[in-house]
């Protein structure tokens, strides 16, 4: 499923306007995007947790010429599926 299937889908389930799911889909990405950014978490009861992990520095290897290359440490974001989002794909 893509954002357009998504929104689609939102639309008909909550009986709104195409345009009106995706603003609300849009929002709620860009209130994700804020909240990790300040390195809080993001809990929704049932569905999961967003989070921001580190990634320490490493060597990695150009898989073209073998040469050893630095990779510097980087913050990334995680999801934690909860337990109702489980249950349901199982």
């Amino acid at each position: 499923m893509n954002k357009t299937e998504l929104i689609e889908e939102i639309a008909k389930s909550a009986d709104i306007t195409k345009a009106s799911a995706t603003r609300a889909l849009d929002a709620m990405i860009e209130a994700v995007t804020t909240s990790l950014q300040k390195n809080d978490t993001v809990t929704l009861v049932g569905f999961g947790t967003f989070s921001v992990g580190e990634r320490a520095a490493r060597t990695g290897r150009n898989p073209r010429t073998k040469e050893a290359i630095k990779i510097e440490a980087q913050r990334v974001p995680k999801f934690k599926a909860g337990k109702a989002l489980k249950d349901a794909v199982n």
